[in-house]
């Protein structure tokens, strides 16, 4: 993949809190319809703001299945904007979302959009193939440190985890496939208390984000050397503060208007708390949307939009990750195919 830095992309808001658009005032926030309605053909009825692990991708083989794939395609072939929202890598993006849906053949005019390490990279692709990588330079990780990172995890921590050579903004260990995802999580907090304490020697400051929930929607701090440890249940990432699904929502947004689409409502789709960033700040824009939460139907956040789990679909509340998020795609087509 070719990879182009920010002098030749769109520069990142200074900010990129709910309190602040894309370049136009907020407007009331409206309702989402529940279910989605087919719309009358003058725009979109629907885009799809994805995140990929979990909610399409299982957390256990890391995959995509291929019903999703299916679905993915329909949905974008009926008109439905559908873009990826991830913390993974371009790279992990461009094989195991974009050549699969190669392989099930991408239709002529249908583009796609994957925003990338929570806002710093992204890049198109469509039936020809993934286009060129955006990098986002002001949220890189320091060289240095990503060094001092990947050394720590050699020397101490490669039994459970490995450290992620494709990240091109953040630096990101993840849990091997064959690692029990207990042993994984045993270690994790060793690691995350490792990694805090080499920021200092780099110049960079930061925090654990499990340790601040109250900022769990992302921090707006817009001070360069201020980083987060954000833990996952197979991964830790070490990211920019200003990073987030929030980011990565403006960026979907600015992409749809460049091309003079504004879909009747959205759907924001996760697995975490962070990932709410994402309807939070559409519906703070004055967007109609709702979000599902393909975790386990229980404590959900109180939010001024709808919170969906499997349960709205027919499903029971232990039916989760990509097998929940296979059954909203089925269930969206079914409406806009009536």
């Amino acid at each position: 993949m070719v990879v182009m830095t920010d002098s030749s992309a769109p520069a990142a808001p200074d900010t990129h809190s709910p309190e602040e658009s894309s370049g136009t005032e907020p407007r009331a926030p409206r309702e989402a319809t529940i279910p989605v309605e087919p719309g009358d053909g003058t725009r979109p009825p629907l885009a799809l703001l994805l995140d990929v692990d979990g909610p399409i991708a299982s957390p256990v083989t890391r995959s995509v299945p291929d019903e999703v794939i299916a679905e993915l395609l329909w949905l974008a072939t009926a008109g439905v904007p559908v873009i990826f929202n991830t913390g993974r890598s371009a790279d992990f993006i461009e094989q195991q979302v974009v050549r699969p849906m190669l392989a099930a053949g991408i239709p002529d005019g249908l583009e796609f959009l994957a925003v990338c390490e929570k806002g710093a990279t992204w890049f198109t692709f469509d039936r020809d193939g993934a286009g060129k990588v955006h990098v986002d330079e002001q949220f890189k990780v320091p060289a240095s440190y990503a060094a001092a990172i990947r050394e720590l995890v050699t020397r101490k921590y490669s039994e459970w985890m490995f450290f992620d050579e494709t990240k091109l903004a953040m630096v990101s260990v993840e849990q091997h496939v064959e690692t029990p995802s207990a042993d994984y999580l045993a270690q994790q907090p060793h690691f995350d208390a490792d990694a805090l304490s080499l920021m200092p020697a780099h110049a960079m400051r930061g925090l654990i984000r499990s340790a601040a929930p109250e900022q769990a929607s992302g921090i707006k701090d817009s001070r360069a050397n201020h980083f987060l440890v954000d833990p996952t249940i197979i991964s830790t990432d070490i990211e920019h503060a200003r990073l987030g699904k929030d980011l990565g929502a403006w960026r979907a947004l600015s992409w749809l208007q460049e091309r003079g689409l504004e879909p009747d409502q959205w759907r924001t789709v996760g697995d975490s708390g962070t990932d709410y960033a994402m309807a939070d700040w559409l519906q703070a824009q004055g967007h109609a949307v709702a979000h599902v939460d393909v975790r386990p139907a229980e404590e959900l956040p109180d939010k001024p939009y709808h919170v969906l789990t499997s349960v709205h679909v027919g499903l029971g509340a232990d039916v989760v990750n990509d097998e929940a998020g296979l059954a909203f795609l089925r269930a969206w087509h079914e409406r806009l195919d009536g």
